[in-house]
């Protein structure tokens, strides 16, 4: 008996010894996801781009609600807008190696935005609605897309890109969809996502793991919401998606292809062997079908 009191109380130990360096671990800043506007300066203008400038606005949305949003801006205002979004988790640092680009910034301004949640945008406050994130967007485009407004999001920023297509679609010239998570069908329903939004969870997790968990726990509900709202975007497309992509199926660049019935253009590039991390390993295929956007007439 007393043996097994004892193992009982070794591994009780050995229990709480490992919650409390998975805490420990998940207060690291890595697991935010996000860095200092000193350490993205120093990222983006390793390799000679400009110094850029970190813009914060205040917008309410329908709810009542106020949402911070910043986001960090690169390039000569008046030439036509790539707004940049990212997935979930993220933040606009995610896309330095865009802002980073003295030749994208030859013939465009650059924005990379935190979305709602993420970042330094009311970080930790989830806003699940994509028409809502949507909104919150919108006067980027309005303050930096008088000469045209090309918006590219990666996974969930590809929705959400979608979204401002459908809801705005005279302040839209373009997309490029990467590796997007469109289609309801196609997203997955995990099981565990419910009880990790638990509040024991909750307290243990990262805020930026959090918000991505809660977000995504409704997207298949958004994205069906989105299902009658497609033919509403008229702008060309570009799709990227890797075809052996796990965390977001190739079948999602098809239905865009599908339901893109009005843009003025679709173009679906699947990439053979390339997997959820396109945005990264394949920066100049992608950054080639921005410039075709640019001077699509």
């Amino acid at each position: 008996m007393r043996g097994l009191k004892k193992i009982a109380f070794v591994l009780l130990n050995i229990f709480v010894g490992t919650l409390l360096l998975i805490i420990l671990l998940f207060r690291l800043p890595f697991f935010n996801f996000r860095e200092s506007s000193e350490k993205q300066t120093e990222a983006i203008t390793e390799f000679g781009q400009q110094t850029p400038r970190f813009e914060d606005y205040e917008t309410e949305l329908p709810d009542g609600k106020k949402r911070n949003i910043h986001y960090v801006h690169v390039g000569d205002e008046d030439k036509p807008l790539l707004l940049l979004v990212h997935g979930s988790p993220g933040s606009s640092s995610a896309m330095n190696v865009y802002l980073a680009d003295t030749n994208l910034t030859k013939t465009m301004q650059i924005v990379a935005v935190d979305r709602p949640g993420f970042g330094f945008s009311d970080f930790g406050k989830t806003e699940a609605s994509l028409a809502y994130q949507s909104l919150a967007l919108k006067p980027i485009v309005e303050k930096y897309g008088a000469n045209g407004a090309i918006l590219l999001g990666h996974s969930l920023g590809g929705p959400v890109i979608a979204r401002m297509a459908m809801d705005y679609p005279e302040l839209i010239t373009g997309l490029v969809v990467v590796a997007g998570s469109i289609s309801p069908e196609l997203e997955p329903q995990e099981w565990w996502r419910k009880p990790l939004n638990s509040w024991l969870f909750r307290w243990i997790l990262p805020k930026s793991f959090r918000v991505s968990n809660e977000e995504i726990m409704y997207v298949k509900e958004e994205l069906d919401e989105m299902m009658p709202l497609w033919e509403k975007i008229t702008c060309p497309v570009v799709v990227y998606q890797g075809d052996k992509d796990k965390l977001v199926p190739m079948g999602n660049a098809l239905f865009a292809e599908k339901m893109l019935v009005n843009s003025k253009s679709v173009e679906i590039n699947m990439l053979v062997g390339q997997d959820h991390f396109i945005l990264w390993s394949m920066k100049d295929d992608i950054v080639a079908g921005v410039q075709r956007l640019v001077e699509t007439p």
